[in-house]
């Protein structure tokens, strides 16, 4: 799917746990249809913040970017909605769609948020193409070197070149 095993180990737990025997489509069914029946509260939004639009009107909050989603769809189109959804939302709180870009770009899947643990130790994209001996950056972190291990190598490395 993502070309990451972690990654795509999580998709198909996410897909095995979302699996319904026949009895729990039955129950989601019926439980569908009663709260179809219920009265709906109000969107939940922010309140308007311009004078026409008083304290009654509400915008609506998106969860997740579709700037975002738009980009993930393109690369992950067999990913279900609500796992995009899900990755969109962490994304869009450390920095823009052409930041995750280039992680996605240097080997990170979008879903994979340790990429969010390593863009916190002070890894950038273009450290994972970095060797740190025999072997890059994102290699020795696929094999669980830890993201702060890794930047004090590369601090060494720059001091010593």
């Amino acid at each position: 799917m993502t070309g990451d095993p972690g990654v795509d180990a999580l998709i198909q737990q996410w897909a095995a746990e979302r699996e319904q025997s026949a009895e729990e489509r039955e129950v989601h069914r019926i439980a569908s249809a009663w709260l179809a029946e219920a009265p709906r509260p109000a969107a939940p939004g922010i309140p308007g913040q311009r004078e026409r639009s008083g304290p009654a009107r509400w915008a609506p909050v998106e969860a997740a970017d579709p700037g975002y989603l738009d980009a993930m769809r393109r690369r992950l189109p067999e990913v279900p909605e609500e796992l995009l959804v899900a990755a969109a939302s962490w994304w869009q709180m450390v920095g823009g769609v052409a930041e995750a870009e280039q992680w996605w770009d240097a080997g990170i899947s979008p879903l994979d948020q340790r990429a969010l643990d390593y863009r916190a130790a002070g890894l950038a994209p273009s450290d994972l193409a970095r060797r740190l001996g025999p072997m890059t950056v994102l290699q020795h972190l696929r094999r669980g070197s830890a993201p702060a291990w890794c930047v004090a190598r590369l601090a060494r490395q720059q001091k010593t070149a």
